[in-house]
């Protein structure tokens, strides 16, 4: 097992929340791989974004929804300052996962987190556990607490 896959593991035995771990027979690097895998809507994934403040350099994580896209100028207005994705290195190095596998949880750094209203409308959503082919199912409350996430409105329209 991987050290980022025990991660994951831990920080979900540590929360002490109901959940399912699977391991993929594919990729789940995409939130339409994970939702194909999974057999669940697109929205149903709770994909991590991070991105970079570009004064701080301090990281940021966005939990949203597969199909949704991030808005840099609400990203922005809440981190208040610009910001840009981060690089794959730079989240590795922070996070401990490489992209393809970023999950919200288990950080080896832990880094401020927002989370998207709309997977609350789901009652499982199903995130990646630190590789490419696993990813786990939990309450979306759940998730948003283990997180740490605030909810906020970051999201395109």
């Amino acid at each position: 097992m991987s050290r980022s896959l025990k991660r994951v593991r831990a920080a979900l035995e540590a929360s002490g929340v109901a959940h399912e771990l699977r391991e993929m027979p594919d990729s789940t690097r995409t939130a339409q791989q994970a939702a194909d895998a999974v057999g669940c809507a697109l929205d149903q994934i709770a994909k991590s974004i991070i991105v970079e403040g570009e004064e701080s350099g301090t990281l940021s994580l966005f939990v949203t929804a597969g199909g949704n896209r991030v808005c840099t100028d609400r990203i922005a207005k809440l981190l208040g300052e610009p910001t840009h994705l981060a690089s794959g290195n730079r989240i590795q190095e922070v996070t401990g996962f490489a992209i393809g596998g970023v999950s919200p949880i288990g950080h080896t750094t832990p880094i401020r987190a927002f989370f998207d209203p709309r997977l609350g409308m789901f009652d499982t959503v199903w995130a990646a556990a630190g590789t490419p082919c696993h990813v786990f199912g939990i309450a979306p409350e759940a998730l948003r607490m283990a997180c740490g996430g605030e909810m906020a409105d970051f999201v395109e329209t």
